[in-house]
């Protein structure tokens, strides 16, 4: 029997379509559902991904991938790498785990929403190669995190975390539910494959994988590397799909990508931020949080915008000014309610660090070094308690993270802006201008009430602190602590106790 060519059949087995019969093309695929609004139904026609896979390709490489992943994992169990970790490192693989595995459960969700109203054949074939990918990725992510619960119970969020109420997952929940639960399918390829995975997952994944070979985590490494060769391909559903949606409406094109770059960039200055310039031993980092936003990110996101024939969204100097205040603020916050997160937050502020980051970030010794010489003080001379949190942060309504963005004013003013609005009667707050109008623009949609606001609405009793760590589901053996049992004070201290960090070399 003669075998045809790959590329004799490839296209018959990638545009299986048919036209119904029984039924007309708008009930099969209602808008409210595809998305195609002002694009016409034919112009999805020309869809076409740039790399091709069959399913027993896919199949062989998926077996390789997992069969090497399993087989390093295999073999660091029997090692003690483990132990030898920083507690600031295993922090970060916490919150790694926690935030990450479940919202790769909802990826397949998404992807599975396309595979059923994308609007061509080819589309929906890649889509469900996409829904096998983000299976996997669930599965290994919650399967590696389990590995560790016998050793530190708070690895048992890789699973519980989206479960709960806590604070940061309501915010990421938040997030997630618009960009791949609630849109059309138009949207969420644009999203969800184009935005965040094109672009924000190669500074979860690229970044904290190579930081975690530097710390000695081969292990942490070898998974999410074997996740993020996954994503090069499913994720090339946006750029086909925003093509052909820039050629018909320009206005919404921008708008989304605008939108999510902007509440993506949010998350993840809280997620890796900390991890990159404080959790990760100094010693170890490859690149400032800040470096690698520009190289990755930022630059990508321009080539990007200019070769859809978009412009830089109305935010941009927020943005850019942000990468040198968001994650370095949201470190603080994460510091100084850690009674309330899953994982131990490192300080990340002994004197080591401190060089490093004064290099990395000229101004953050104005905006943040005297705050964190005035927490060193408090735990030098035993005054934890000046240390832990009496309030709850105020929390912006759009992106559910604290209202800490740092500004030092001409007449040297440290102060956190507060931006509101009032809307039917009601105060918002918001952490900035940018999610102030996006929540404007968006208000009619899926708005998530802010742990605080829950609070004052008497939805979580007893309205007490043990009351607000049960509602969130921070137990005693989980809540989280200093990393390095708040050693890094030390360095704050001169021989005659003066909070003064002692800069290498012996000068204060």
């Amino acid at each position: 029997m003669t075998l045809l060519k790959r590329e004799e059949w490839q296209d018959i087995v990638r545009d299986v379509a048919w036209t119904y019969s029984f039924v007309d093309d708008e009930t099969v695929y209602p808008d409210w559902q595809s998305g195609t609004g002002k694009v016409p139904r034919e112009a999805w026609d020309a869809w076409e991904e740039s790399y091709k896979v069959v399913y027993p390709e896919y199949v062989s490489t998926q077996h390789d991938k997992e069969g090497a992943a399993y087989a390093v994992k295999a073999a660091l169990q029997r090692s003690t790498a483990f132990e030898t970790l920083s507690e600031g490192w295993k922090s970060a693989t916490k919150m790694h785990y926690g935030g990450v595995s479940l919202v790769e459960y909802a990826g397949l969700i998404g992807e599975l929403r396309m595979a059923r109203f994308g609007l061509n054949p080819g589309w929906q074939n890649m889509a469900i190669f996409g829904a096998l990918d983000e299976i996997r990725h669930a599965q290994i992510t919650m399967f590696f995190g389990h590995e560790f619960v016998g050793k530190d119970p708070q690895y048992d969020w890789t699973q519980k975390a989206f479960h709960t109420n806590d604070w940061v997952m309501i915010s990421l929940r938040s997030l997630f539910d618009a960009m791949i639960i609630s849109p059309n399918a138009v949207d969420l390829a644009i999203q969800l494959p184009m935005t965040f995975e094109t672009g924000f997952t190669n500074l979860q994944f690229v970044a904290l994988s190579s930081d975690a070979l530097e710390s000695g985590d081969v292990n942490f490494a070898n998974m999410i590397s074997s996740i993020q060769t996954d994503e090069a391909r499913h994720s090339q559903q946006g750029g086909p799909t925003l093509e052909i949606l820039v050629e018909h409406d320009p206005v919404r094109a921008q708008w989304v990508v605008d939108k999510f770059f902007w509440l993506t960039a949010r998350a993840f200055s809280a997620l890796t931020g900390p991890p990159m310039d404080y959790y990760t031993p100094v010693e170890h980092r490859k690149q400032s949080y800040r470096e690698f936003m520009e190289e990755w990110i930022v630059d990508q996101f321009v080539r990007t915008l200019n070769d859809y024939g978009l412009r830089k969204p109305w935010y941009w100097d927020e943005f850019m000014e942000g990468l040198d205040v968001w994650h370095h603020s949201l470190h603080m916050g994460l510091w100084y309610w850690r009674p309330t997160t899953w994982w131990k937050p490192a300080a990340g502020v002994d004197a080591a660090s401190v060089e490093w980051l004064r290099e990395k970030y000229p101004n953050w010794d104005t905006l943040y070094g005297d705050k964190w010489k005035v927490l060193a003080e408090a735990i030098n001379s035993g005054n934890m308690e000046a240390t832990l949190p009496e309030t709850l942060p105020w929390l912006c309504n759009m992106c559910h993270l604290p209202c800490c963005n740092a500004t030092y004013g001409r007449d040297g003013t440290w102060r956190v802006r507060n931006h509101s609005l009032k809307h039917n009667g009601t105060t918002y707050h918001f952490c900035s201008k940018t999610c102030r109008q996006i929540w404007w623009e968006d208000r009619d949609n899926i708005n998530h009430t802010t742990l605080v606001e829950r609070f004052l609405l008497g939805e979580i009793q007893p309205m007490d602190v043990p009351g607000l760590l049960a509602y969130m589901g921070i137990t005693p053996d989980v809540a989280g602590d200093d990393a390095d049992g708040y050693a890094w004070a030390r360095d704050y201290a001169t021989g005659s106790g003066a909070p003064e960090l002692i800069i290498a070399g012996g000068g204060s």
